[in-house]
């Protein structure tokens, strides 16, 4: 193999194999470490790709079980083999494996496999189970990602008290699961198991779900969770304990006027967010700073404090999305190349996977409100939509955000069906700064899920059609 690059990337996720991909399209010798066998990083192989497989499995389920005979459809007997369906889950993952490895040979993209760590700003040591060797790069980008995070005095053992890593695996589907965390991890493997009939209690130390999303959209998921499956719901709540009983889980939490609950679960998911993984890469050796959250020093090129090495993703600054690290590790790709890129963090979008789906881009309501911005709202709820109603698809509402004096769109809320395509048109348009007014003047195919943005945006005016 090759031992000297213009780029070694560490970290195969969607922000190293993206970076690694653009880097060899820009004409840039460049290396990719992964310590594990497979590549595609947590989101593939541990996150948003098994996930959605597994959630779209279970909506398939419940619908066939609870909804199809609204359509005129009998089915008697239905039966979940989760055996199966993790077996399925799998073979998605398999083949996306696949395709990001022959991506990876198509750009001429050299792959090693080991742990990476610097021996200076330059240098990087790679062990693997049988061997060490080490290649030079004239630029270094860090994209290791994250890792679940936990509470304070609760152990993880993986078999009752687990993360999102074991929820994906269960042999079994829980009779009662307990979720820790209210976001976007919580809510989707809540739904997961809710749907194939477990008993779901979410704990919320916040006072709402979804607490970095628009208020209106997990007041409104929460209400759907509660009406369509077994959820219950404690918000406000600080757990401070769970105990593996062998059998169980014990789990105890505490409201703010101190009184405390103690529920009984066969399992409890710890789902409070992630935490930048940066053990074992030496950072020490080349002095990169950390700030107080663990994450990677950069400036707004996305480069550290050591000239020649960047981080990007889950290891530095804003949201842990899977898309945000590959536009940055773009950016750095063309930077290094010697081009000018820029991103915008406010016109990346954010998206949970429930049914129905969430999706929101730019500023929340609570937001503006707070910044002293003023503004207008625009509604249209999915039950006065023609598509919904046919699909029966009629939970949710298209919330949009203008400007009170230039009517330029600040930001858009969705819940309801296909919200994560629909988030779309709403990042497109506030990309090129439109106008509410630009949306409600476009003609929009009817009947469409996609039209609900137009009369949100004509509801700004208060002109909607259909309401």
């Amino acid at each position: 193999m090759e031992s000297q690059f213009d780029v070694i990337i560490i970290g195969s996720g969607p922000g190293g194999y993206v970076t690694a991909i653009r880097c060899a399209q820009l004409g840039l010798k460049t290396a990719i470490i992964e310590k594990y066998s497979v590549l595609g990083g947590t989101c593939l192989n541990v996150g948003c790709i098994p996930s959605k497989a597994m959630l779209d499995s279970s909506e398939r389920y419940h619908e066939i079980k609870y909804s199809s005979v609204n359509h005129g459809i009998d089915v008697d007997n239905t039966r979940v083999d989760l055996k199966r369906m993790i077996a399925r889950k799998a073979d998605v993952v398999s083949k996306i494996n696949g395709g990001v490895s022959y991506l990876m040979k198509k750009n001429k993209v050299e792959v090693f496999q080991g742990v990476g760590s610097f021996k200076n700003k330059n240098t990087i040591l790679i062990k693997s189970e049988t061997a060490e060797e080490t290649i030079t790069g004239a630029n270094v980008i860090i994209a290791t990602g994250s890792k679940p995070a936990s509470l304070p005095g609760i152990d993880i053992d993986k078999k009752r008290i687990i993360s999102s890593t074991e929820a994906l695996n269960l042999k079994e589907i829980p009779k009662h699961l307990v979720v820790v965390g209210g976001g976007v991890i919580g809510m989707e493997l809540g739904s997961v198991y809710g749907r194939l009939g477990s008993k779901i209690t979410v704990i919320e130390y916040a006072g709402s779900i979804l607490a970095n999303m628009d208020k209106k959209m997990g007041a409104e998921l929460q209400k759907s969770l509660k009406k369509n499956l077994d959820f219950e719901f404690l918000l406000g709540y600080k757990v401070t304990g769970a105990t593996n009983t062998g059998d169980s889980i014990a789990v105890t939490a505490e409201d703010k006027n101190g009184d405390i609950v103690t529920l009984e679960s066969d399992y409890c998911l710890v789902a409070i967010g992630r935490k930048p993984y940066t053990t074992g890469l030496g950072l020490d050796k080349v002095g990169i700073e950390l700030n107080s959250r663990g994450q990677i020093s950069t400036d707004k090129n996305m480069e550290t404090n050591v000239k020649g090495i960047y981080a990007i993703g889950d290891v530095v600054e804003g949201p842990m999305l899977a898309h945000k690290a590959s536009e940055e590790g773009i950016v750095v790709a063309e930077i290094i190349a010697g081009q000018k890129p820029h991103i915008n963090y406010n016109t990346i979008p954010s998206i949970v996977y429930t049914s129905p789906e969430v999706a929101s881009v730019g500023k929340t309501e609570e937001e503006l409100k707070t910044s002293g911005i003023k503004y207008k709202v625009g509604q249209f709820p999915f039950s006065a939509s023609g598509r919904a109603i046919t699909s029966g698809k009629t939970e949710g509402v298209a919330k949009v955000l203008a400007d009170a004096k230039t009517d330029e769109i600040l930001g858009f809320h969705i819940i309801g069906e296909r919200a994560s395509d629909l988030i779309g048109e709403a990042t497109v348009s506030m990309a090129y700064r439109a106008a509410a007014e630009d949306i409600a003047r476009i003609s929009h195919g009817h009947p469409t899920y996609y039209e609900n943005l137009r009369e949100a945006c004509l509801d700004v005016e208060k002109i909607a059609i259909h309401i």
